[in-house]
């Protein structure tokens, strides 16, 4: 689920976006000054950001370049040809003038997440490999396809090599990627995820740790 910021002192704006953007399955966050905007970017990075620039502490125009290599679009009352065009030339990935169109919004915000440059850290683990940026898996060298949950549950078991992850705080963890995961069907994901990674090099990379959860084999 993509985690969009909207940064916005307007609270019948800001409410009206949340909303719109909750319906379209987006995870929503909000910030309502310069200040808590760039706070809430370092504590939780989003995938896109909606910035208006008139701000209380900090203006937009200040805050834009201090956010990185995320797509930022500009949601203004300002309409001035020449301050669209240092926005979009100082980092902005797109600029619409208040009032706007939602649908039109909706489409900006689709182009401006599948342009968006890849971030994101490379985890491995012996045969193991998930490149974050590209969300993919390989085994060995030879690339794996994996369902949205298969690839959440192998990345926190990456990201721990080393720990037993519980079954509750393995379903907690990646319930914002993966709502529709439940402890019923752990299982099945988690049996699904070894066979894969087992047909690609003929080992297995994942061990269940009775009455607990799982880890990752000793390599």
């Amino acid at each position: 689920m993509k985690h969009i910021l909207i940064i916005d002192d307007d609270l019948h704006i800001g409410s009206m976006l949340e909303e719109l953007l909750t319906r379209e399955g987006y995870q929503v966050s909000r910030a309502y000054s310069g200040t808590e905007a760039l706070l809430a970017v370092s504590a939780r990075r989003p995938d896109l950001v909606l910035l208006d620039l008139m701000l209380p502490g900090l203006s937009g125009e200040e805050v834009l370049p201090q956010i990185k290599n995320i797509p930022v679009i500009i949601l203004s009352a300002k309409a001035a040809v020449d301050g669209k065009v240092a926005l979009l030339l100082g980092g902005a990935a797109d600029y619409m003038t208040k009032p706007f169109d939602t649908r039109e919004l909706l489409a900006r915000i689709a182009v401006a997440l599948r342009n968006a440059p890849p971030s994101g850290p490379t985890l491995s683990y012996g045969g193991l490999r998930l490149d974050a940026a590209s969300r993919t898996a390989a085994v060995s060298g030879r690339q794996v396809h994996l369902t949205r949950t298969e690839y959440a549950i192998l990345k926190l078991l990456l990201q721990n090599p080393s720990q037993v992850i519980a079954k509750s705080v393995l379903l907690d963890r990646i319930s914002a990627d993966t709502p529709d995961c439940t402890e019923s069907s752990l299982k099945i994901h988690v049996s699904n995820l070894r066979k894969k990674l087992r047909e690609a090099d003929g080992k297995d990379y994942i061990e269940a740790v009775w009455g607990i959860g799982f880890k990752l084999r000793e390599e």
